[in-house]
């Protein structure tokens, strides 16, 4: 039979029914196991015990004469088993047998034959004649040498014991199956009432989406389990907070660009069928609105790159820190002209994706521009796997430290400038995924102090092979994303 078939099957149905189905089997098969051995060992020793009077009767008869008349004067001994037939076997092949109370005839043969020639010295078999059985011994005649004293009995006594004891063991091997049956309904019932509650309480969480932690009751498995449930539905409703609130805040974010671009159109829009405005504000209206736009792409965009799940399968490859670090400075200088951007990197190799790793060089670099004043200088620093990014701003406040690499934080004083609030929540992303970390702090000449700890090395070793794996197995720790997982 198929593995999956057998598989079917052994799940088949509840739980309870299966404990009471192996329940009642187990029992059932202990009793069928005990009731047959009983019924063997006395079947043996009904018959043990028959040939042995058997045997001793046929010695005693041994030791009379052999006559005719024997069989007509069957000695008093023999007159107890009321069932009993005697008889004598020659050496000729010639038999004579008492017919007994039933009247019935016994065909002997070559056993009894074989003790008459001296060829054995004692036979005991069952013979089947008239319907009934019949156990037969004989033993060679103590007076003549040619001769085989014979006694027979019927089984008939035996088999209505026998019949007798295995109604009654069948009658106690069903009590003990239904016994059986009853005692799994009450395990199943009992024990597996903890389940039933947890179950119970898990459809109600599916139906009601109430996220209520289950009381637990003892400490054995069930209590476990409903345990690691609660810890399951803390995880759960934290997520669900955490979804909800980034949900919020992207509306919030998002409404803000979206309600500018919108009254811009509209003013666009009166102003056309007014006559329109003049060259100076139309320009300048489209420019406004060119800026809205960007920024609702970068929102999207930072947004897009928090949220989304990693690709199932994810090229890793050797990238020199160093190099990204000088390509972001260009980019960034080519956006903030005014700025002096001073770079001291190091060779720093590391395992992970370059473009992402650029896109948090990026920001951070990006951060630092947005609040240097004019004509002041980025201080960029690569060395043993540690990106510092060094600004000469007005710093962080003390209050704001713990919360600047959160989503959507915004200080009140980056408020008023453009931002989403999400440019720092990547860099700790992306430094997390490739198992690094990040932390601010304040400059030497009072600025803000970005810095992103990366693991690799100074020199580019050959990876053992092209490593494509699970997102989860880049950074052993699990992303956050739109669902707060």
């Amino acid at each position: 039979m198929p593995r999956n078939v057998l598989r079917g099957f052994r799940y088949r149905g509840s739980l309870a029914s299966r404990v009471i189905a192996l329940t009642t089997f187990a029992v059932g098969l202990s009793v069928a196991t005990v009731a047959l051995a009983a019924f063997l060992t006395v079947r043996h020793q009904l018959q043990s015990s028959l040939d042995d009077s058997l045997r001793r009767r046929a010695e005693v008869s041994a030791r009379f004469q052999v006559t005719q008349s024997t069989l007509t004067d069957i000695p008093p001994l023999m007159e107890g088993a009321t069932e009993t037939k005697f008889g004598y076997v020659f050496a000729n092949g010639q038999s004579l047998l008492t017919k007994g109370p039933d009247n019935v005839e016994i065909e002997l043969g070559a056993p009894e034959l074989a003790v008459a020639l001296r060829r054995s010295d004692y036979s005991c078999r069952t013979i089947r004649s008239g319907g009934s059985e019949y156990r037969v011994a004989s033993v060679h005649s103590r007076v003549r040498d040619d001769v085989a004293v014979v006694v027979a009995q019927s089984l008939e006594s035996n088999q209505r014991t026998l019949g007798k004891l295995g109604l009654v063991m069948a009658l106690i091997g069903l009590a003990g199956v239904a016994a059986a049956a009853v005692a799994g309904w009450m395990v199943a019932r009992n024990g597996l009432r903890p389940v039933r509650t947890l179950t119970e309480a898990a459809e109600e969480i599916a139906r009601t989406e109430q996220l209520d932690p289950i009381e637990v009751e003892g400490n054995d498995e069930i209590a476990r389990l409903a345990r690691a449930f609660n810890s399951m539905l803390t995880a759960l409703s934290a997520s669900r907070d955490r979804q909800r609130q980034l949900v919020a805040d992207a509306g919030h974010e998002l409404r803000t660009p979206l309600t500018s671009l919108r009254t811009n159109l509209e003013l666009l829009t009166q102003a056309d069928r007014q006559g329109g405005l003049s060259a100076e504000s139309r320009t300048e209206l489209l420019d406004d609105v060119r800026f809205q736009i960007e920024e609702l792409t970068t929102l999207i965009g930072d947004l897009t790159e928090l949220a989304r799940e990693q690709p199932a399968r994810v090229l890793l490859e050797r990238v020199d820190l160093a190099e990204v670090t000088e390509r972001a400075v260009q980019r960034v200088r080519r956006r903030a002209s005014s700025l002096a951007f001073d770079l001291h990197v190091e060779p720093w190799w590391v395992t992970g994706e370059g473009a992402a790793l650029e896109r948090a060089v990026t920001n951070l670099l990006d951060n630092a521009a947005k609040w240097s004043p004019p004509l002041g200088t980025v201080t960029v620093t690569l060395a043993g796997g540690r990106l510092t990014v060094a600004d000469q701003g007005r710093g962080i406040a003390d209050e704001d430290l713990p919360h600047v690499f959160d989503r959507f934080y915004r200080s009140p004083d980056a408020r008023p400038m453009p931002g989403s609030g999400l440019g720092l929540s990547i860099v700790r992303q992306v430094a997390e995924r490739h198992g690094g970390s990040v932390s601010v702090g304040r400059a030497p000449d009072g600025g803000a102090s970005f810095a992103m700890v990366v693991p690799g090395s100074p020199e580019q070793a050959e990876p053992d092979r092209d490593v494509v794996t699970e997102h989860s197995r880049v950074t052993g720790r699990t992303q956050d994303t739109l669902s707060g997982g």
